[in-house]
């Protein structure tokens, strides 16, 4: 058994404190892991990583301020190379690309039982790449078609919105201005309202109040 000195240490990174502490137990839970930090938003997760040096951070999607995908690059251009683990309720058919190529070395959705969980975390500590079977398979019918945009979720409208277009349509489903959108992820007004139109001709909605609806419609369902 191993000392508390020498256990593997674990920053948990998630908007949700009833969530981080569920995560906090499992991880602890372990003989040779224990959770150094905990962190809401994308600052905090940076100061908190800086701070205590951990062997892995878990990461949500969706943090108060900038988005997962944001904190990630983030870390990825400030030189750190701890492994970073995406644990999400985010659909892994629309994020788990994404957070790979912003930086990210696993994606797992919260859905998924604690074991699976655990195993992810010391998959990514060992160095491999974590993905659902599903995912996986995902991936490699892609390469076997002609790589990326040969896949068939590809051609879906949602998935040739950037990843900053696809935090401005979360924000506007959870009824955010464009105030307080440009607030939220410290952009001008004018830079929100470019991200706006974007949205709107490449998902081919007439106006503001499709987009809306479809923004709403699709922050519920991803909840629910």
């Amino acid at each position: 058994m191993l000392i508390a000195t020498d256990k593997l240490r674990v920053v948990v990174v998630d908007d949700h404190p009833m969530f981080r502490d569920r995560l906090a137990q499992i991880i602890n839970h372990e003989l040779d892991m224990a959770v150094c930090g905990e962190a809401e938003d994308a600052q905090q997760a940076l100061t908190t990583i800086e701070q205590t040096t951990p062997d892995l951070a878990i990461i949500d999607i969706t943090l108060n301020g900038n988005s997962g995908l944001e904190l990630i690059k983030s870390i990825r251009a400030l030189g750190l190379k701890i492994p970073l683990l995406v644990l999400s309720m985010h659909d892994e058919s629309l994020y788990a690309e994404r957070s790979l190529r912003a930086g990210a070395n696993g994606y797992i959705t919260k859905r998924q039982p604690a074991a699976e969980v655990v195993s992810a975390i010391r998959r990514v500590l060992a160095g491999e790449v974590y993905l659902s079977e599903t995912m996986t398979a995902g991936f490699l019918r892609t390469l076997a078609t002609g790589g990326p945009g040969a896949g068939k979720e590809n051609t879906q409208p949602i998935n040739r919105l950037t990843d900053r277009e696809l935090e401005v349509l979360e924000l506007i489903g959870l009824g955010r201005t464009t105030r307080e959108i440009a607030a939220t992820l410290q952009l001008g007004v004018a830079t929100v309202d470019t991200y706006r139109a974007r949205i709107k001709e490449k998902m081919s909605f007439r106006n503001a109040v499709e987009l809306q609806h479809f923004a709403i419609r699709w922050v519920r369902e991803r909840e629910g």
